[in-house]
């Protein structure tokens, strides 16, 4: 493949305008956020052995890829829709059935990409904390009349947790307002004691409430693509199963999700090694002088540079070009001070240990700190 840049310079610029195929490039990526210890070997070996039927039929269509999700999440298929991606189901939401959203910021930016102008109301955290204070946006919901509201925990870029006990007085506070409450809990099988702190178990009492979930993250499948949504409220779930085209799931995609209850063990353990490796990140990014560091409950870490540095963005492309290693910078959240944060996704302990010496070589205010 003929690459289309000469310098690590251009290199960057070039990577910095995708969004995938990132293991062309030959770089280490602390951007995108995935499980590099999941799936096994074995899964691999049956997509290998059954290429062939893959690539060649047709998949299965929604109401049987929901009885396939209903068995990874015990849940009654009825009340799942499967969507390529979180992203299909966030276009849904966001871009045909919400007529006013609104969405705490700085958040994942595809809820405000897909909704179209004038029906999109941001709602700030709280600052410096970037926490949610429900009651104020419970409050600013039913002031701007929005019928749907998206929170995110963990959320991205922060990964803080909203802790389940906000979650419920949310949903009670705007079940009175007749609003949706979606939630995103892409990233939570990375946090302590999941089956504790997500309401997906709960759901039935909760008949304004949608929980919405990619598959990708958690389950390290960036490329096959399958996310879901999740709701007892059967109108909202037909209108958004009337999103969703025919075959909108691939063989590979499908394939998956029939095997992945028989490696639920390791899926566990998997997340268990990225929780292990992110505490370290997290130790050893706190150790750098004048870094504010937030205790992170997801696979990725949200950063303050010391203001005596130059912003994010340079201190990411410095990185990038000196090192090879990729962070995302957050400029293009809507935050204050957002060119002064960074959010750094967690791999090996390896490969975290190289970042931290690479972030402490172009911070240049450290050196020489023990990253061992």
């Amino acid at each position: 493949m003929l690459k289309p840049y000469k310098t690590q310079s251009e290199k960057y610029e070039f990577i910095s305008k995708q969004h995938g195929g990132y293991y062309r490039h030959n770089f280490i990526d602390h951007a995108y956020l995935y499980n590099l210890y999941f799936p096994p070997e074995a899964v691999f070996k049956r997509f290998k052995d059954q290429i062939y039927d893959l690539v060649l039929n047709y998949p299965v269509a929604q109401d049987a890829l929901a009885e396939l999700v209903s068995k990874i999440i015990n849940q009654p298929a009825e009340r799942i829709v499967v969507g390529n991606g979180a992203a299909e189901l966030i276009k849904i939401v966001s871009g045909h059935i919400a007529e006013k959203l609104i969405v705490p910021v700085p958040s994942f930016n595809e809820y405000a990409n897909a909704a179209p102008a004038g029906k999109f109301v941001e709602f700030p955290l709280e600052f410096p904390s970037f926490e949610l204070d429900v009651d104020k946006f419970a409050a600013e919901a039913l002031r701007v009349k929005a019928d749907v509201s998206i929170v995110v925990t963990p959320n991205n870029p922060t990964s803080l947790l909203i802790p389940k006990a906000d979650i419920i007085r949310l949903a009670k506070k705007l079940e009175l307002q007749n609003c949706m409450l979606i939630v995103d809990e892409s990233f939570i099988d990375f946090a302590e004691n999941p089956e504790k702190v997500s309401i997906e178990k709960e759901i039935e009492y909760y008949p304004n409430v949608a929980i919405l979930k990619s598959m990708s993250k958690a389950y390290g499948i960036c490329g096959i693509r399958i996310g879901y949504m999740l709701s007892t409220n059967s109108k909202f779930m037909k209108a958004v199963k009337n999103g969703i085209h025919i075959w909108n799931i691939n063989g590979f995609a499908e394939d998956f999700l029939r095997v992945l209850p028989d490696y639920k063990g390791k899926f566990i353990e998997s997340c268990k090694k990225v929780r292990s490796d992110r505490d370290r990140l997290y130790s050893k990014l706190c150790a750098i002088k004048g870094m504010i560091v937030f205790k992170p409950t997801a696979n990725y870490i949200f950063c303050r540079l010391p203001n005596a540095l130059p912003s994010a963005p340079e201190i990411m492309k410095k990185l990038f070009i000196e090192h090879n290693i990729y962070i995302k910078d957050c400029s293009g959240k809507t935050q204050p001070d957002s060119d002064r944060y960074l959010r750094i996704a967690s791999r090996t302990h390896e490969e975290n240990c190289k970042l931290v010496s690479a972030l402490i070589d172009v911070m240049d205010i450290t050196k020489g700190q023990n990253v061992n």
